[in-house]
């Protein structure tokens, strides 16, 4: 479908069209969660080179785009441009800085993961505040990354108080439960 679409939108508007462009980077995320990371890589090469045919390296959409590459392989030098350009508090570097946990978790380098999602979590809380959705999605992410770690009271912890927070922020409603698992260990 995210193929037949790309298609489509390069026929009707163009290669460069920034429509064809958002095409580009969901068939990017399919083939991530595909596990076809070489064809997600090229992906994203090809649509980066027709951005920036259209758009300054320094414009926000590109540095988002190029935020989102470390889904594919690691790139510190974009985290530090977006904090140049948009500020540590900009939900877009906020963004590219947990792709970076996500990745550093996968590749098995946990310790650093941890140290990006604290540092994620901590700007977080200062910038959107305590209770806020995405401020609270880095503490659960936290829970599972200290979980993984074998560090279970830290991590009940954390769980303990995004689900305080959660309640309070979405209600008790035991239909939220399903949307906010409990990790394995609980």
């Amino acid at each position: 479908m995210s193929r037949q679409t790309l298609v489509q939108k390069e026929r009707v508007l163009g290669p460069e069209h920034p429509s064809t462009l958002t095409s580009m980077s969901n068939l990017e995320l399919v083939l991530i969660r595909q596990g076809k990371y070489e064809e997600a890589k090229l992906m994203k090469k090809e649509m980066l080179a027709r951005q920036k045919k259209v758009l300054e390296p320094e414009h926000p959409s590109a540095l988002t785009s190029m935020g989102n590459l470390p889904l594919v392989l690691v790139n510190l030098g974009t985290l530090a441009r977006l904090e140049k350009v948009l500020r540590f508090e900009h939900p877009d570097t906020l963004t590219s800085m947990g792709n970076l946990v996500s990745v550093l978790d996968s590749q098995g380098k946990h310790e650093e993961a941890e140290s990006m999602n604290r540092q994620t979590l901590a700007r977080k809380e200062t910038v959107l505040g305590l209770e806020h959705p995405s401020t609270l999605t880095s503490v659960y992410n936290l829970v599972n990354l200290l979980a993984d770690q074998n560090c279970y009271s830290k991590s009940l912890a954390l769980y303990e108080r995004a689900c305080t927070a959660y309640d309070i922020v979405l209600g008790k409603d035991p239909r939220v439960a399903k949307i906010i698992p409990k990790p394995k260990y609980i």
